[in-house]
């Protein structure tokens, strides 16, 4: 078995060595979590509920260590990544307590009692990315495993450290062996061979909208379920009734947050005519202020890039008017600077997801350009609007073709409430309640009492 390096991407420096897993490993995998998906159905409700608090609870104990683990791995800041470790505690806290609150339902009919059933599916693949490996992985190892199927989940080559580890005290809080399933390998291996698998029911994916397509395509051959969630090119709408020192002080870390590498940045920041100069002053001021630099470092507020070949990807898309460009560390690491482009939602940079610390700004004349500008992209995953008239902003929310809004914030996930894409960005729901839908099959019963 050959092995592959994992690097810190701070430092450049090799932080792992990992055995590589092949297709003889990923049927191996499917074939333990096929063999041992009968007895996890079994287990009564509020045995699967402890067990996955006891999860819950390990994460907490072990917090500092995967924070490391993920800081190190991914090169996020260390304030960041013990606040993605805390939410990746709250899902499992969420759904254990989500076990026995999976109703099924009664349905009037004459002539007998008809019921609905919410039943597993089997053996799940789920294939989680490089930019919030262990936050992902609990997003759909939560409901994976509150519905009683087993798992395999393949982690992305780049980051598969914190997973592996999860795997770990997964087994230590006492989740059964073959339940969860972790093979670190390449997608095009490992994870196509999940996409392609007969006894694998649905793939839960995470990552590009392209790489979604291949997975799609996949799928077909044995009528697998999918749930998508893909690329986006949010918008983040600043009226000029806004609080707008509020709005350009925070617009900042809806973008550069995890450097940019994320599908949820607001990278689109449309602003009206009226107020736009003051806005893009306030901008400039704001993002000077982000604190670029050490991972390890308490204050660092936005870290490397994940890898060379990223940020030569990344560093394509920065032409036109650059309004704005912040400072980077010195010596080896895979960094990029915060960088404002002045652009037309026509521009390349406001096409195509950038998935770096790049903004456009753009602006707009009225409500109805604002909403029109918003929705002239393939993708709609997220996004903001800022304004102080309610109606306004209930309008707006209702028009932006977008599975995720928020109003006079700039947050997206929460372990409670449900999260996914409109469009290009993908299908389905991961989170709250609405997670265990992807998760489950409907199975209908009618019994005749005549």
């Amino acid at each position: 078995m050959t092995a592959f390096s994992v690097l810190n991407p701070a430092t450049e420096e090799t932080i792992a060595q990992i055995d590589e897993v092949g297709v003889e490993q990923a049927n191996e995998a499917v074939s333990r979590a096929k063999a041992a998906f009968p007895a996890w159905r079994a287990v009564a409700p509020g045995q699967r509920a402890r067990l996955m608090r006891g999860v819950a609870t390990l994460v907490e104990e072990h917090a500092e260590e995967l924070a490391q683990i993920e800081s190190d791995n991914v090169g996020k800041p260390i304030s960041g990544a013990r606040a993605e470790v805390g939410m990746v505690a709250e899902v499992f806290h969420f759904y254990a307590g989500a076990v026995d609150k999976h109703y099924g339902e009664t349905i009037p009919v004459a002539g007998g009692v008809d019921m609905a059933f919410r039943e597993p599916l089997g053996v799940v693949g789920l294939i989680v990315p490089w930019n919030f490996p262990l936050n992902i992985a609990s997003w759909k190892l939560g409901p994976a495993l509150a519905c009683g199927n087993t798992v395999v989940l393949k982690p992305a080559e780049l980051t598969p450290l914190s997973a592996l580890r999860l795997g770990e005290l997964m087994r230590e809080a006492g989740i059964p062996e073959g339940i969860v399933n972790i093979l670190p390998g390449k997608g095009s291996v490992v994870g196509r061979r999940l996409v392609e698998h007969p006894d694998v029911a649905k793939i839960g994916f995470t990552g590009s909208t392209e790489v979604g397509r291949e997975v799609m395509k996949g799928a077909a051959e044995t009528i697998k379920r999918v749930t998508l969630e893909l690329g986006g090119k949010s918008a983040n709408v600043i009226f000029e009734d806004a609080d707008l020192e509020r709005a350009a002080a925070t617009a900042p870390y809806a973008v550069f947050d995890n450097a940019g590498q994320d599908c949820c940045a607001r990278s689109r920041i449309f602003v009206q005519k009226s107020v736009y100069d003051r806005f893009l002053e306030l901008l400039i001021s704001s993002t000077s202020d982000v604190k670029v630099g050490d991972p390890k470092s308490e204050d660092t507020e936005m870290g490397p890039l994940i890898s060379a070949e990223h940020r030569d990807r990344v560093s394509s898309y920065v032409d036109g008017n650059v309004v704005f460009r912040g400072n980077i560390p010195e010596g080896p690491g895979f960094w990029f600077p915060c960088t404002l482009v002045e652009a037309s939602n026509d521009d390349r940079i406001a096409r195509e997801e950038v998935f770096g610390p790049v903004a456009a700004v753009i602006p707009f004349e009225d409500e109805a350009e604002a909403v029109q500008l918003a929705n002239e992209t393939p993708y709609g995953l997220s996004g903001s609007i800022w304004t102080r008239d309610a109606g306004r902003a209930f309008r707006v929310a209702r028009a932006v073709d977008s599975g995720v809004l928020s109003v006079n914030s700039n947050s997206s996930v929460r372990a409670s409430t449900p999260f996914g894409g409109f469009k290009q960005s993908g299908f389905g729901r991961e989170l709250g309640m609405h997670g265990l839908a992807g998760y489950s099959e409907v199975k209908n019963v009618f019994v005749a009492t005549e």
